[in-house]
């Protein structure tokens, strides 16, 4: 939306600098805030895989990984679609409605209290967001195609957000920044390969094949997600974040979330 808003008033290297004076700005206040200056690490066991020696990660890793695919690929398609139907302007809102949605998506997700297993909730959200992606496929007018993006990232943002939770119960112990890096990590190499994979695709059957894509991952991430749900559940079952996590040694309750699972 940011980069859509810049490049209109002003050009793309206005929206270039503008983002990355923001990313600065975000990080440092990130590193200032009284939490980052308190935390301290708990004690960890030194092993050369370090938080990759949790299945549960790997488990959550590979999900997320094919959550990157569906976003990488809706980039590739949209380009496609954007070709036919309007040029760089319809793109750029067609990405700006992806942002959209994930805004609206992560504001209402976060403005809850949530109960319940989050490895269960997190399968609902990627089936959720995995069948979002399917009226991409209708191909519809510029302004309709714009509002399917809206729906295809409104449950992204809630999706990383309750794998995060789930990423600090099965890092092992002293490991959480690191394990969080890898999701991290893995989600960006995701969408990079979703963009790759996706090239072809368009190529061989257009725009419409190409969103099949985002669809198709979505429901991967499922499978993954089903087929590990008992190394999920194992490490995860009955623990309180706020109460076990080495994020939050004084066990304070984050604003406008529960004390228990939460995202």
């Amino acid at each position: 939306m940011l980069v859509t808003l810049c490049t209109s008033l002003w050009s793309a290297q206005a929206a270039l600098l503008v983002l990355n004076v923001i990313g600065v700005l975000g990080a440092l206040s990130v590193s200032v805030s009284p939490p980052s200056r308190a935390w301290r690490s708990a004690p960890r066991e030194a092993h050369w895989l370090g938080a990759l020696r949790s299945p549960g990660l790997l488990a959550l890793l590979g999900a997320l990984f094919f959550v990157g695919i569906a976003l990488g690929s809706i980039t590739v398609a949209s380009v496609t679609y954007a070709d036919d139907n309007g040029g760089d302007v319809v793109y750029g809102r067609l990405m700006a409605g992806i942002g959209l949605g994930a805004l609206i998506g992560g504001l209402s997700y976060g403005a809850r209290q949530w109960t319940g297993e989050p490895v269960r909730r997190l399968q609902a959200l990627v089936a959720l967001l995995a069948v979002c992606h399917l009226p991409l496929m209708l191909i519809l007018g510029a302004v309709a195609m714009t509002l399917l993006t809206v729906l295809a990232g409104v449950f992204l943002a809630p999706v990383i957000a309750c794998a995060f939770v789930l990423v600090d119960r099965h890092a092992p112990r002293g490991t959480v920044t690191e394990a969080f890096s890898w999701l991290v990590t893995t989600f960006t190499v995701g969408t990079s390969v979703g963009t790759g994979l996706t090239g072809p695709v368009v190529e061989a059957g257009g725009a419409l094949w190409g969103f099949a894509v985002p669809g198709a991952a979505g429901a991967v991430s499922l499978l993954v997600l089903l087929a590990t749900r008992r190394v999920l559940a194992a490490s995860a079952g009955g623990t309180v974040v706020a109460a076990s996590s080495e994020n939050d040694p004084n066990r304070a309750v984050e604003p406008r979330f529960s004390s228990g699972d939460r995202a």
